[in-house]
């Protein structure tokens, strides 16, 4: 990392479903400006990004670098010639939108990574995953995506995991709902998100939570992803964010479900009886995805 770079200030953004959360930070994650973007097309989001950035680097100094943690399916292949473009996104508009396009004209680095892998790199470095090699984290809200990091780097394979969509036992009989997905119906995220359950029940679920039963349905669809998660990566915690896992008693469910799907097949001292510190929610509340991308940040500087 050369002396100027070393000097300058990250750029980080995280993109959600309904909002970009932009900052500007110094390397040691300290942030010296910060704003809000609703999410809306590329063609009104990209400029209001650029323009925060332009006005903060006035104010505050030169941006070195640049780290993205975004909602997807984005490419997040650095060998791809398509780096940093949203592939099959179902949300409107977004479809080929890239982010260098937007953030080129600043001449600086760029670390593109997905929202949820942003997330868990932010509760690995200073929230609830600290001290562990292996974490999943989990986002379950307008949409579903885990994120899996083992030693603080992301595990992919051609692209990032989309464990939102795996298939999650359904009896149709105690739950006949077909699911919200457009392209898989009632995979984990037609079931479970957000616009799931107030498609479903009209409401959120936080709402519910004087309904055991309908907390109980949720949480045993997320508990057979946290079952698999533990089968298909072995991580030393499994950490559950998202607006739907605030719903008062659906962790304790996931929990109690999970270690009945388990059913001691697995042992390890880090799987505690009842997985109470092994199922856990963020450390860093809302702050998790920004820490990330101020890290995805740091990774660019170092190119």
């Amino acid at each position: 990392m050369n002396e100027a770079r070393q000097k300058g200030l990250i750029g980080a953004i995280e993109a959600g479903g309904t909002k970009f959360i932009c900052a500007l930070a110094r390397p040691d994650g300290t942030i010296v400006a910060r704003a809000r973007i609703d999410t809306r097309t590329p063609a009104e989001c990209f400029p209001d990004m650029a323009t925060f950035f332009r006005e903060s680097a006035a104010t505050h100094g030169d941006i070195a670098a640049f780290g993205v943690a975004s909602f997807g399916p984005i490419d997040i292949d650095p060998a791809s010639p398509a780096y940093g473009t949203f592939t099959t996104t179902p949300k409107p508009g977004w479809q080929g939108a890239r982010y260098h396009d937007a953030l080129g004209q600043f001449g600086a680095p760029l670390v593109v990574d997905n929202d949820v892998n942003g997330a868990a790199l932010g509760e690995w470095l200073a929230g609830a995953g600290q001290g562990a090699r292996t974490i999943a984290y989990t986002t379950i809200g307008t949409g579903v995506g885990t994120g899996v990091l083992r030693d603080g780097r992301s595990l992919m394979g051609f692209s990032h995991y989309e464990m939102g969509h795996i298939h999650p036992s359904h009896d149709r009989a105690l739950d006949p709902f077909e699911g919200w997905c457009p392209y898989h119906g009632d995979c984990l995220e037609g079931l479970v998100a957000g616009p799931a359950i107030i498609k479903r029940w009209g409401t959120s679920l936080d709402h519910l939570a004087d309904d055991p039963a309908k907390i109980a349905l949720i949480g045993g669809y997320i508990a057979d992803l946290a079952a698999d998660l533990v089968l298909m990566h072995m991580p030393d915690r499994l950490i559950f964010g998202g607006g739907v896992v605030k719903a008062p008693g659906l962790i304790e469910v996931v929990r109690q479900r999970t270690e009945a799907r388990l059913n001691g097949y697995v042992r390890n001292p880090r799987l505690d009886p009842g997985l109470a510190t092994y199922i856990v929610t963020p450390g860093l509340g809302d702050d998790a995805g920004i820490t990330g991308a101020i890290a995805l940040g740091r990774q660019a500087l170092a190119q």
